[in-house]
């Protein structure tokens, strides 16, 4: 898939076929994780992930780092607390992760001593004890101040039609990519708009579904598309004028 608007003149079942084929393959797919039937290790291995992936630092980086955390066996709340700080560095280090690793590891301890004082390190638990979708956003975010938006939409959108309060509005990435494919209309510039989004998506996604494939992928896609497409297209034309 090569330029958004050769894709605009085509059939929209068949772009998003295409985009869905190319992109949509799941990030906890990619890592091994399995989340169909919430198991709560699985839950919580993803949402270390998701903690990862939510700084500003390279998928790659963020994959492998997340991998010597599963080789270090430290995939439940209580193994990185066992690990402590200096440990938990050195572990991010060894993924890459030198420019944010003193800062992750802190924020890593304080979420899992929220986590399990809180909710007994179980998210399900949190999960069921949210009132809605905006509430399961702010109890995770209340885990620790270094949870963030970006974080919370990466964690729930692989969760959407697993947990039933999970239903996070787009990422920027989704959207930009969603609007340059003729996908939705307009800039968001609040809220509500992101909100009409999600519901443009889920409506676009329900008339044109892929065979096999869920509403997760076609949002997976949006976001990989966004990444790989139209990031690469921006740091090109920034090169052009240098």
């Amino acid at each position: 898939m090569k330029g958004s608007a050769k894709y605009r003149r085509r059939p929209i079942r068949e772009t998003i076929e295409e985009l869905v084929d190319g992109f949509g393959k799941r990030y906890s797919t990619e890592l091994g994780i399995t989340l169909e039937g919430s198991k709560t290790d699985e839950v919580f291995k993803w949402f270390l992930a998701s903690i990862l992936f939510g700084a500003r630092i390279s998928e790659k980086t963020a994959s492998k780092t997340y991998l010597k955390f599963i080789e270090n066996n430290l995939k439940t709340p209580e193994s990185v607390l066992r690990a402590g700080w200096d440990r938990l560095v050195e572990v991010l280090d060894s993924g890459g992760y030198a420019r944010y690793d003193f800062k992750t590891a802190t924020k890593l301890l304080e979420v899992m001593h929220n986590l399990k004082n809180m909710y007994g390190g179980d998210l399900n638990l949190l999960h069921g004890e949210a009132t809605g979708p905006r509430d399961l956003e702010l109890k995770i975010k209340e885990l620790g101040k270094g949870i963030g938006d970006v974080t919370v939409s990466i964690f729930l959108r692989e969760l959407r039609g697993i947990w039933d309060k999970a239903d996070p509005q787009p990422q920027d990435l989704a959207m930009e990519a969603a609007r340059r494919l003729g996908f939705t209309k307009g800039k968001v510039t609040e809220e509500s708009d992101r909100i009409e989004v999600l519901e443009e998506l889920k409506t676009l996604w329900s008339r044109n579904r892929v065979e096999g494939r869920g509403f997760i992928d076609f949002e997976t896609a949006l976001v990989r598309y966004g990444k790989d497409v139209l990031k690469k297209r921006k740091s090109s034309k920034s090169s052009s004028r240098g």
